[in-house]
């Protein structure tokens, strides 16, 4: 089990150092900004939406290297999903910090099941979940910074 916990550790860190979609996009259709101000992590999320289908989707800032390692992981597994697969990983995603389940995460989903670790460290739960919150509110067109 100390493996494997090193193994998440490392995919974690590797997010943080080499984020994927860590950009802004020129024209997004939904956009929005989360902000935890208990530590300072801090991101905008830009989706390009078309026909219910996420076509890109980008996020810039800063933060911690659990919140950028997840901001990293989710933009990566939503990424041509349609934005009621978007809204249920959402879901699944909360749930899987709260509870020990963690079925339901198949193909590229799967590897957002590293920050499951999260939950033994309550006041990191707010890092990882921060930009998950983001993409709620951004697929709601919420223009309120979320602070969840």
């Amino acid at each position: 089990m100390e493996k494997l916990s090193e193994l998440y550790q490392e995919i974690i860190l590797d997010h943080n150092k080499n984020p994927k979609n860590f950009k802004r996009l020129e024209h997004p259709t939904h956009t929005a900004e989360g902000y935890n101000p208990l530590c300072g992590d801090h991101y905008i999320l830009d989706l390009y939406v078309e026909n219910g289908k996420i076509i890109d989707i980008g996020f810039s800032g800063k933060g911690c290297a659990i919140s950028k390692s997840s901001a990293s992981l989710m933009t990566s597994c939503i990424k041509g999903d349609s934005i009621e697969e978007a809204k249920n990983l959402f879901e699944q995603f909360r749930l899987m910090l709260k509870e020990e389940n963690i079925s339901g995460f198949i193909g590229k989903k799967a590897k957002i099941t590293v920050l499951r670790g999260v939950k033994a460290f309550p006041t990191r739960i707010k890092c990882a979940t921060l930009i998950w919150h983001t993409l709620k509110s951004a697929l709601e067109g919420n223009t309120k910074t979320t602070t969840e």
